[in-house]
């Protein structure tokens, strides 16, 4: 089935990602909120993420009317019990549909939110195929979704064939995928391409950090030449360029604002072109 699209006219230009940030999380996710991101992307999964830091930074940007909550693109995620340590957000003696549902009311109170904008499964529980595992943990989500608590759905690291499954089989497709976008399978071209031919939104994360040889190739040190801009930028440029909703981390305040800035600078479709290639 076709996914419940947004327009890309609702949608945050970049989502600041939340993860590896520990005690830093509530300041970090803070800053970016005064610095003008309206997307943020976390996950209730306690090894890599502080979800609770990232409610605090929202309440207190609420409160002190930096952003409103109708403005403000909430989104976490289910992470299986493969994918957590011990800090569990549910109970993992229940099965995996109760699983979902503890870990999205425990999210919820985490954000101090009602509702969630996207909620993502945090990637298969195999690295080939979907199993019974993950189509319980998506007809739980589906749920979600059908009692209006949630408004989309997405799934995260995935390869072509588990994404063809999901979209071809669920009742409700995703309308987001997330994956680590590296230069050397052409900025994952096989998941963007088939994720824009069923309209499905792709986020790439690790832009900078997945491609950091690449960073430093002629394509790109041209266009930072040509542009006056950092490759850091220039690759998020190029990132929205090719369509997709990218994510950053930084920590630093002028990195958020230059990667929030993206969009006020073209590149020239051989630009586009050759930076898509540099992988390869």
């Amino acid at each position: 089935m076709a996914p419940i699209t947004p327009a890309r006219g609702d949608l945050p230009r970049l989502l600041y990602g939340t993860a590896w940030k520990e005690d830093r999380t509530e300041r970090l996710t803070r800053l970016a909120l005064e610095r003008g991101f309206t997307g943020i992307d976390t996950a209730n999964q306690r090894k890599h993420y502080y979800e609770a830091g990232v409610g605090a930074a929202v309440r207190s940007a609420l409160d002190a009317g930096i952003i409103t909550r109708e403005r403000l693109f909430l989104q976490t995620k289910f992470t299986s019990v493969d994918g957590q340590d011990h800090r569990l957000p549910y109970d993992d003696r229940v099965p995996v549909s109760e699983q979902v549902a503890q870990s999205f009311a425990n999210s919820l109170e985490h954000l101090g939110t009602d509702y969630l904008d996207s909620y993502v499964l945090h990637g298969p529980s195999r690295s080939r195929g979907l199993g019974p595992a993950d189509w319980d943990a998506w007809r739980a989500m589906e749920n979600l979704l059908r009692q209006g608590r949630v408004r989309y759905l997405g799934v995260s690291n995935v390869t072509l064939e588990q994404l063809r499954l999901l979209a071809d089989e669920a009742e409700f497709a995703p309308a987001f995928v997330q994956n680590r976008c590296y230069a050397r399978t052409g900025w994952d071209r096989a998941v963007r391409e088939f994720a824009a031919e069923r309209a499905i939104v792709y986020q790439g994360f690790s832009l900078l950090t997945a491609n950091t040889r690449e960073l430093t190739r002629p394509p790109v040190a041209a266009a930072a030449a040509r542009t006056g801009r950092s490759p850091a930028e220039v690759v998020f440029r190029f990132a929205l360029a090719l369509g997709m909703l990218p994510l950053t981390g930084t920590s630093s305040a002028e990195h958020m604002q230059q990667d929030l800035d993206a969009a006020s600078f073209e590149l020239l479709p051989q630009e586009v072109a050759a930076i898509e290639r540099v992988g390869g």
